[in-house]
């Protein structure tokens, strides 16, 4: 390993020609504090900045053990840690020193969950933080003056103000830890509860907008207080006992006027299979690991999926129990969007009407009047939401503010006024029983099992036409794979666009495991496997910073929906 002054003899070499020659200076470098990694070197100012990374001895931190003493708090350490470096990113860092990207001095940004990342990486030997330089130039000539200064005086400051113990506050450090561990500790109880999701009273639910996920700061917030007959009541090893509303597995009713809070609810349900950082207000907003948002998605593409329970009898015979299409109507996406969800392995689905298409949740007595059973193929999800249940195990929750039918098939109702939610259940059953509506159940026979498929390996390609491999993501749901563009518009539960990446590279990954026998739901354990046992570094030929860890179920929907994607369904 060079010495710093190597890297400084280099720059000053350099000074002044062209941008390329900055490759010059890729390699290793010892500082006083910390070990400097030059991994690649970007070859114009307006590509890619370069990826970088420091290393500091976990002994010179004053990190100590019980920071990392299980799986759950190393991953959330490592996110206060990657926070932190950001924030003394834009803190020390000039940020503009020149054309293009120059002076930029970054790390992948985290958002209200609390993900594992390539960011950061702590282990008992080193910290290891990975960031992104913008090398400086002006008019793509190297100005060493401003690289320099980067190298060592902004970076320096960065690291001394991030990865040491004696710079940061060890309690806001351990309430980080100690609230998404409190999260995996709930988490883990819930199945032995029989519960899907659990809200802690207090919890502060409602979002700045549609498009900021930051809690609600200003106007009427309501903090959210269970009913007393859903209260729970759970024991946490750093908050010890909390209450709160607890959703019994089973077929769960949301309802409530318009702009009352219930979709508000089930969206903090839908991220609740992630831990979320302190004074977020959704930290004890947790759903099991195994729940799935799910909505129509007009015009997916769908590879011989097992809608049958849901559509059959098409027009011109055709097969519902292998249905495939390149442009899928409402209907026929939210059936394979469910078929697809159990056979990858979820345990809950979550619903909200204003998603979903209208002539597949419900068919109401006029309809059924004027048309007859035998014409129309579809079997709404009111006739089946409460066999998934019965047969296959898996519960749902449910948003529904426009259909009472829903009242028959529902296990529990939950009523949101003003914010606050009530147990209506009561009401809801003595509705139906004293209006009888006349509706007939067309949920005829039962469920039975989602036929499972096996991809074809050969359907899958990473290279382009013209040979070469491209994966990478195009925005924060889509993912270019090949030259195929695989759409995730509809994956509500995506939450940062490093998972989307991770997914691109995770697909290629799972390849390997592609042998013509295996079903998908086993190809995506086996990935999740050496996740588990290697981490996301598994996912890149060489070492980067902006991957996050994603679900199999979500990586299983991506598959889906590739419009290059072959499947064979298992015997």
């Amino acid at each position: 390993m060079e010495n710093n002054r190597k890297l400084a003899e280099i720059l000053s070499r350099i000074d002044g020609r062209g941008f390329k020659a900055y490759k010059d200076i890729k390699g290793r470098y010892g500082f006083k504090a910390f070990k400097l990694f030059i991994d690649h070197v970007q070859g114009d100012p307006y590509s890619n900045p370069s990826r970088i990374r420091v290393r500091v001895e976990r002994g010179r931190t004053g990190f100590g053990p019980e920071l990392t003493s299980n799986h759950s708090r190393t991953i959330a350490f490592c996110d206060f840690l990657t926070r932190t470096f950001y924030r003394n990113c834009r803190r020390f860092a000039k940020q503009e020193r020149g054309i293009g990207k120059s002076g930029l001095v970054t790390m992948d940004r985290p958002q209200q969950e609390i993900l594992e990342r390539t960011a950061m990486v702590v282990t008992r030997e080193y910290v290891e933080a990975r960031f992104f330089m913008g090398l400086p130039a002006f008019g793509r000539k190297i100005s060493a003056r401003n690289a320099k200064a980067m190298f060592f005086e902004e970076v320096p400051k960065i690291v001394d103000h991030s990865l040491f113990l004696s710079r940061l506050d060890l309690k806001s450090i351990l309430r980080h830890i100690e609230v998404s561990e409190d999260a995996d500790a709930l988490r883990g109880q819930l199945d032995s509860l029989g519960l899907v999701a659990f809200v802690a009273d207090g919890s502060l639910l409602p979002r700045a907008s549609g498009i900021d996920p930051r809690p609600l700061k200003r106007g009427n917030i309501v903090p959210f207080t269970s009913p007393e007959s859903f209260r729970v009541k759970v024991s946490l090893p750093n908050r010890g006992e909390v209450e709160g509303l607890g959703i019994p597995k089973g077929v769960t009713l949301i309802l409530g006027g318009g702009y009352h809070g219930k979709s508000t609810l089930l969206n903090a349900l839908e991220l609740g299979v992630y831990n979320h950082v302190p004074g977020d207000g959704r930290e004890l907003a947790v759903s099991s690991a195994g729940a799935v948002k799910i909505r129509a998605a007009d015009g997916r593409n769908i590879e011989k999926t097992d809608i049958s329970p849901f559509i059959n009898n098409l027009p011109f015979g055709k097969d519902t129990k292998a249905f495939s299409t390149a442009n899928a109507s409402g209907s026929t996406s939210q059936a394979a969007a469910i078929s697809e969800a159990v056979e990858a392995g979820a345990a809950t689905l979550l619903l909200d009407e204003d998603t979903c298409a209208t002539n597949f949740m419900v068919r109401d007595v006029l309809m059924q009047q004027l048309v007859a059973k035998e014409n129309e193929p579809i079997t709404p999800f009111v006739d089946r939401v409460q066999q998934l249940h019965r047969e296959q195990g898996i519960s749902t929750v449910l948003v529904m503010g426009g259909s009472g039918d829903y009242f028959a098939v529902a296990d529990q109702v939950i009523q949101m006024t003003n914010y606050e939610p009530s147990d209506v259940s009561e009401q809801a059953r003595t509705i139906v029983e004293t209006h009888d509506t006349g509706r007939r159940n067309e949920g005829r026979g039962e469920l039975g099992g989602i036929r499972l498929r096996i991809p074809v390996k050969k359907s899958f390609s990473a290279f382009t036409r013209e040979g070469r491999q491209r994966i990478k993501n195009q925005g924060d749901r889509a993912i270019v794979f090949g030259s195929t563009l695989i759409d995730l518009w509809d994956l509500e539960q995506i939450v940062h666009i490093s998972q989307t990446r991770a997914m691109g590279r995770a697909i290629l990954h799972a390849m390997q495991y592609m042998d013509g026998k295996r079903t998908l739901e086993q190809v995506m354990n086996l990935v999740e496997r050496d996740l588990d046992e290697k981490g996301l570094d598994i996912l890149m030929p060489f070492v980067v910073g902006d991957l996050a860890r994603f679900r199999p179920l979500e990586l299983a929907a991506a598959i889906n929906r590739m419009r290059t994607l072959k499947v064979r369904q298992f015997a």
